[in-house]
């Protein structure tokens, strides 16, 4: 099998709308898993045992569970009980609260680091836990985290062909469709390879930066 470019160009269109898809999913997921992550993370440090316990269980279900079994539950089973969700939905909200589960244990370690003595300090200036969450603790978890978030941005982004599963028109399933009904998958595949390549090399260097950063910072 030779490669052809006449294939390549011919089938570039319909990669490039299929990323424009993965880069979407990935962007919506990734903001759904930052923001159930840092719920489940303050939520998990909650005085009642109960809430904790539950936290703990749902979220090792979730996480202990393939994204791919819960793409077909969401999508497939649930209608059974009337529930109906658009795929490209359905994808967001499943990759969204299966990595929250992840980014989750990042917003915890982070929190840990900060001084207990800045807890004590917002108490002394009576604020309430949404001033001391906001304008405290968070400020100073957050930088240290920026990195592993990224990282897992970048994870979310190499797991988004689990979405043509559900018949998301993604990146993969684009160039499938185009395999499928022209009978050639060297070029489609390939492109595909090249894409995500393309992606998620520079998006690693500047995660890796951020890293560098970072650690420079805290050792300063």
């Amino acid at each position: 099998m030779k490669w052809s470019w006449e294939t390549a160009f011919e089938v570039l269109p319909q990669l490039a709308e299929g990323l424009l898809v993965t880069i979407q999913a990935t962007i919506v997921a990734s903001l759904l898993a930052y923001v159930l992550g840092l719920a489940i993370a303050i939520l998990k440090m909650s005085k009642r045992k109960l809430t904790r316990v539950c936290l703990y269980w749902i979220t090792e279900f979730i996480r202990r569970t393939p994204i791919l079994v819960q793409l077909y539950v969401v999508f497939y089973v649930l209608p059974d009980f009337g529930i109906f969700l658009e795929a490209f939905t359905c994808g967001v909200i499943v990759l969204g609260i299966h990595f929250s589960t992840y980014t989750s244990e990042v917003f915890r370690a982070g929190i840990d680091n900060v001084p207990k003595g800045q807890w004590e300090a917002a108490k002394s200036l009576n604020y309430n836990p949404f001033q001391t969450w906001k304008n405290i603790i968070l400020p100073q978890a957050i930088p240290p985290m920026i990195p592993p978030l990224a990282n897992y941005l970048i994870t979310m982004f190499k797991e988004t062909p689990l979405l043509a599963a559900i018949t998301v028109v993604e990146l993969f399933r684009a160039a499938d469709q185009y395999s499928n009904s022209h009978y050639t998958y060297l070029e489609p595949m390939t492109l595909v390879g090249l894409f995500f390549l393309i992606v998620s090399i520079p998006s690693a260097m500047l995660a890796m930066k951020l890293e560098k950063k970072f650690k420079q910072i805290k050792t300063a």
